[in-house]
């Protein structure tokens, strides 16, 4: 499966972070220097002398959208331990997971987990992460800077982001640090939202789905339909690798519907 976990590795880093075990694959990293690479050297140009150099800025990248996602995934670890699942992190090559590994009390268990309670803890990784974001904005306005990623995200969005106005940050580093925190984390946030599975907004979808006794077919359906017109506007807008994604994920749930069944 294209977005299977990867495989232990001796190359990967593992460690507890806000008290769950936590593993960061190798190819984590090749996805931050893919993704980043180019806005590394955006910032860099932007400096000239001023600035420390593309591998340094990669390397605030890489840090900026490690941390990132890591709140992402502690927004969900943190609500599967409110109803009594215990759970891991796993940053790949894909972004990251939160992994049910077993009952915290009560003998509890993620297939039994309620729809309203599957729909908090899948929203739970976008609201930490998008509020992450939004705090760093305030803070820096604060200050009287402004964050220069707002104008990078997609229309409206660059609008609302307008609003926040201030002075640029002087210092390539500091620069980097703000905006390559800000963009990754409003941005990945909000396409964890989409109603596509196994996106986080897939499974809000489905969970409201299952509320109002639909089944897991129609939360298929929706996928389909909604990673169609996503592919579209992303490779109209020259975003190859976000198209080629949704095309997948669109295909794999094609792929899933199970005709005339009304299983969960």
């Amino acid at each position: 499966m294209f977005m299977q976990q990867p495989g232990e590795s001796p190359y990967d880093l593992r460690f507890s972070f806000a008290g769950f075990y936590t593993r960061i694959s190798w190819t984590f990293w090749l996805m931050a220097v893919v993704l980043g690479y180019e806005l590394a050297r955006g910032v860099d140009d932007k400096f000239m002398g001023a600035s420390p150099g593309v591998l340094p800025l990669l390397a605030i990248w890489a840090l900026c959208i490690m941390v990132s996602i890591l709140i992402h995934e502690l927004g969900h670890t943190i609500a599967f331990r409110v109803f009594g699942i215990d759970s891991s992190i796993l940053l790949y090559h894909f972004g990251g997971l939160a992994i049910p590994t077993g009952a915290k009390f009560g003998g509890r268990s993620l297939g039994r987990l309620t729809s309203k309670e599957d729909l908090m803890v899948s929203a739970a990784g976008p609201v930490f992460q998008i509020g992450s974001a939004i705090l760093v904005t305030l803070l820096v306005a604060a200050f009287g800077y402004r964050v220069d990623a707002l104008a990078w995200l997609p229309g409206p969005l660059a609008e609302l982001g307008a609003q926040f106005g201030g002075k640029r940050i002087d210092s390539a580093a500091t620069f980097a640090l703000v905006n390559f925190y800000v963009l990754p984390s409003i941005f990945w946030g909000l396409l964890n939202l989409l109603p596509v599975l196994p996106l986080d907004g897939g499974r809000i979808a489905q969970a409201l789905i299952m509320i109002n006794r639909g089944d897991l077919n129609h939360a298929r359906y929706l996928s389909v339909i909604v990673s169609i017109f996503i592919a579209i506007y992303a490779f109209q807008s020259g975003q190859t690798f976000l198209g080629i994604f949704f095309i997948w994920m669109g295909i794999d749930n094609y792929q899933a519907i199970n005709p005339g069944s009304n299983w969960r």
